[in-house]
This record gives C-alpha cells, structure tokens and sequence, in this order.
C-alpha cells in the first residue's frame, strides 16, 4: 500500500452520514426515528407505510461503527452504553466533548 492511499480518508457510507447529520442540534434518537427518517428521504410512491424496516439493520451497523470511533454516543437510561455489550431501547447522539474540569454548583 502507497503512502498516498494510507493518507486518504475514508468516506463515510450514505447510511453513516445521514445519522451524523441527523444528530446535529443536540438531537437525541432511536434507531427506529432515525431509519424512519432516512426512509422518508429516499421513499418512493410505491412503498409501503413500513419500508422504514429495511434500513434498521443498516443503522444499527453503522451507529455503532461510529460509536466505536467515538463519533456518536449510545445512551441507555442517561449513561453512555458500551457499543459491544448493551440492550433494550437506547438513544443516540454525536459524542460530546470530554471536559477535564469539575464543576462546582
């Protein structure tokens, strides 16, 4: 492999993308809302009311490709979930920055 492809980025998968920028704003969402909406973006008059259902595999793979590189956050019950070892209904957001500092109310 050159140096030139190891310095390339990769690009992202449309899926990938499409939760990222649904995440901006401080957004907070279920894999269900978010294959919904990835669903209304790309439906055609044809599909049924449930099509969303054939994208849930797809984000769940790519949230927690991107929870692995620190990129979105799985949160279950207001705490950070591990992306390898949680279940039940969870939440996602962009992962927020790491403060070093402890405020003091």
């Amino acid at each position: 492999m050159t140096d030139e492809k190891k310095k390339r980025p990769t690009k992202d998968d449309p899926i990938a993308t499409a939760i990222i920028g649904m995440l901006s704003d401080d957004a907070l969402l279920t894999f269900k809302e978010m294959a919904m909406t990835i669903f209304e973006t790309r439906r055609r008059p044809k599909d049924r009311a449930d099509g969303w259902r054939k994208y849930m595999q797809a984000v769940k793979q790519q949230t927690l490709y991107l929870a692995r590189l620190n990129r979105v956050e799985i949160m279950r019950k207001g705490k950070i979930a591990d992306p390898n070892d949680f279940k039940g209904i969870v939440r996602v957001r962009l992962a927020q920055p790491k403060s070093d500092t402890v405020s003091e109310d």
